[in-house]
Order: structure tokens, then C-alpha cells, then sequence
């Protein structure tokens, strides 16, 4: 019916003269070094000054999330450097120490230049939609850098139904007081406290909307790209280290300099995957629709951070 109503809604503006704003999300179903830089190129978009790659690096234990292996040629090509910031759950990637740990075992430093932006310090930055957070507290280092590729592991989330691409740029990008602010949509940043404030559902995912927004707004329109890679895809986010095996097979890169659009295209290829003998979506289906986490997308196209309106763009032959 939504899809539907769209397509009315598409054919009347188009009968009025009106074009609506459609965004372009490069797809490729191969999964490699070479294809990550290839969807990278495809976006036209040249990184400059000083770089950061804004990734998870996983929690120890787990498995899932994205190797140094497939995303060396990438970052080598723009001289980036990956950034992170700590968790607020504990494991091994609250204490700084562990976390350096858990980067060196995940052989991340031992191929890049690694920054834990949070590692000294909170930076608090401004933020345009003030319904639940009225700031975004993120790692202080992020004035280092002058461009950012988000290159996201699209996966489940246990708390925010899925992770893409706008969960990379709010959560990611948050300092441990950061991710706890957000989490209890603006209750408070003390840690254990936040923990007791992360209803309701929507507040926690619109939060996120509006985290995601304030670090788009910080780089500025042209220093900014977003990718989704769909493989290993668990019900579980990479900061469970003991995710749940993988159902889905793996799908391919889906990229844009929009986030609203990379992470609806993503999240329409889950729901388009057949359940098969190799193939089971639904577990992964009813997490997302049990945290509503499509809401994240849908306030973020309200509030103005991109669109949902897009075109597919394929770079296989």
C-alpha cells in the first residue's frame, strides 16, 4: 500500500511539472577489495584533506564485522585513517586499553592508522533537530578530520531493530557518554544511569535521526559518503560477542552520499531476499519490525537529513 501511495504520489507531482528529489545508490553484488573502491569511484566524490573511516571494529568474540583484508584498498586509496569511538555496555571496547586490545587482535593497526576518537575527551557539537537530544556528544578528535567515508556493516541490532549507515554516523560517532545520552534520548549521559531511560522505542531511534544529522551537518555537504556492505549478515550487531550465525546470504555494496537512501536501499534488499533453503530472513525481518527500526529512516527523511526516494544503480555487467 505504502509503495503504492508513493507511486500515486510520484505520477501527481509529475503531472504538475514537480520533480521530486530522487537520490542515486550505487549497487554491486560483489563483495571484494577491488569492488569497494570501484562503488567508492562510482560516487564521483573526491576524499580530500584528512580522512577518517568510520567503521566498527568489532567486539571481541564476534566475528562478523567488516576485515581489514576487504577494506585495505579502500582506505590505502584515500590515505584515510579508521576512527572510533568506546561503547557504553562494558566489554571490550568501553575501557580504552581494551579497546586498543581488541583493535590489535582484529589486525586493524597493524594495516592502518587507527584514532579512538574519545580516547581524551568529549567534544559537544550543535544539533538542528532538539525533540529529544539538545546536543551530540562525540569523540573530541573529531576535529581532526576533514572528510569521512561511513562505511557501515549492514546487520540486526538488538536494540535498534537494524544497523546501517545512520547508526554508524550517531551511535559510532558518539563518545561513551555520547552513546548513553543517546540511548536514553537525552535523559542523562551518566553511565550505568542511561541504562534505566531507553524507552520509549521511537525516542531512542529519533535520537539517533538527529545524532546522525548533526555529524552530516558537521562535515558539510561534499565531505561526506556512505556505504553499506550487506554480508555476514546476523541478527546481531557487531558489538555482540557472541552474535547469532549468519541466515541470510551474503548480498552485495550498496552506496550514496545520501544515508537516508543507502540505508533504505539496504534494508529493501533484506526484505526482497526469499526465504529458501539457504535463506532464512524472517528472524532478521522480525527484529527490525519488533524495534520499529525503520523509524529511523523515516524521521530522518522528516527532519531533513536525505531522502528515501531513490534509483538503483547497478555497476555489474
Amino acid at each position: 500500500m505504502k509503495k503504492l501511495f508513493l507511486s500515486l504520489l510520484l505520477g501527481l507531482l509529475a503531472v504538475c511539472g514537480i520533480q521530486a528529489q530522487q537520490a542515486k545508490v550505487y549497487f554491486t553484488k560483489e563483495i571484494t577489495p577491488e569492488s569497494l573502491v570501484k562503488i567508492y569511484d562510482a560516487l564521483g566524490v573526491k576524499a580530500h584533506g584528512r580522512v577518517g573511516v568510520k567503521i566498527s571494529t568489532g567486539e571481541k568474540g564476534g566475528n562478523n564485522y567488516l576485515k581489514p583484508t576487504l577494506i585495505r584498498n579502500l582506505v590505502d586509496k584515500v590515505n584515510g585513517t579508521i576512527i572510533e569511538c568506546c561503547t557504553a555496555y562494558g566489554g571490550s571496547r568501553q575501557d580504552v586499553k581494551q579497546h586498543w586490545e581488541t583493535i590489535h587482535e582484529h589486525g586493524f593497526d597493524s594495516l592502518f592508522a587507527v584514532d579512538i576518537m574519545d580516547e581524551h575527551g568529549d567534544l559537544r557539537i550543535p544539533v538542528q533537530d532538539k525533540k529529544w537530544i539538545k546536543y551530540n556528544i562525540v569523540g573530541e578528535h573529531l576535529g581532526n578530520y576533514d572528510f569521512c567515508i561511513n562505511l557501515a556493516h549492514f546487520k540486526g541490532h538488538v536494540m535498534g531493530g537494524f544497523g546501517g549507515v545512520l547508526k554508524n554516523q550517531s551511535i559510532g560517532f558518539a563518545s561513551s557518554a555520547g552513546k548513553g545520552y543517546i540511548h536514553s534520548h537525552g535523559v542523562t549521559s551518566k553511565l550505568p544511569d542511561a541504562w534505566q531511560h531507553t524507552q520509549p522505542q521511537d525516542a531512542f531511534l529519533e535520537s539517533m535521526a538527529a545524532a546522525a544529522q548533526s555529524i552530516a551537518n558537521w562535515f558539510g555537504k561534499g565531505n561526506i559518503v556512505y556505504i553499506n556492505v550487506l554480508n555476514n549478515i546476523s541478527i546481531d550487531c557487531d558489538c555482540d560477542a557472541h552474535p547469532h550465525a549468519p541466515e541470510i546470504q551474503d548480498i552485495g555494496i550498496v552506496a550514496s552520499t545520501d544515508p537516508i537512501a543507502c540505508d533504505r536501499a539496504a534494508y529493501d534488499l533484506i526484505y526482497q531476499v526469499k526465504k529458501d533453503e539457504k535463506n532464512n530472513p524472517d528472524p532478521l525481518k522480525q527484529r527490525i519490525e519488533k524495534q520499529h527500526g525503520i523509524h529511523i529512516v523515516e524521521y530522518g527523511e522528516k527532519i531533513g537529513i536525505g531522502t528515501s526516494n531513490y534509483k538503483l544503480v547497478s555497476l555489474d555487467k
